[in-house]
């Protein structure tokens, strides 16, 4: 059996003229409603809410302005105390990113950025290598004798 997707038409469809007489399908004012700028041709009026838009002021340096400036993916420090330091490493030793991680001290699955903070006193010496420090961190640490790298 054939189905209707595969039927041809055998006659021409009927053209229809718009716009003419005064008959009541697409005649008279051809479905325009009323006089005036909306049944002219060409008539194109600006939304409202356009002109109220363009009137706020942006947000200068934030938003889209904001992309070429920040980086989203990059992750933000931990700071860890020289208090939290000596409590992790009681007897010195090397501290580095890695060593931190297995201890507990931050993330391994994401491993953010270190960086050591001033925090109550030490007096155990700590070899720091790949981790930022911040300055008064820095004199404490070389104080007690230790070693940034």
């Amino acid at each position: 059996m054939t189905g209707l997707n595969s039927l041809h038409r055998m006659t021409k469809r009927a053209s229809r003229r718009v716009g003419r007489g005064q008959s009541s399908t697409r005649g008279k004012q051809s479905g325009r409603g009323g006089k005036g700028q909306t049944a002219r041709a060409g008539n194109k009026r600006r939304p409202e809410l356009r002109d109220i838009i363009k009137k706020l002021p942006k947000r200068r340096g934030y938003g889209k302005n904001r992309g070429r400036t920040v980086d989203g993916t990059k992750l933000d420090a931990v700071a860890i105390s020289l208090e939290h330091l000596s409590a992790l490493f009681p007897n010195g030793g090397e501290v580095t990113s890695k060593i931190l991680a297995e201890k507990g001290a931050i993330s391994a699955r994401t491993m953010p950025p270190v960086k050591i903070v001033s925090g109550g006193s030490i007096n155990t010496k700590f070899s720091l290598k790949g981790v930022s420090v911040s300055a008064s961190a820095r004199t404490t640490i070389e104080n007690a004798g230790g070693t940034i790298a």
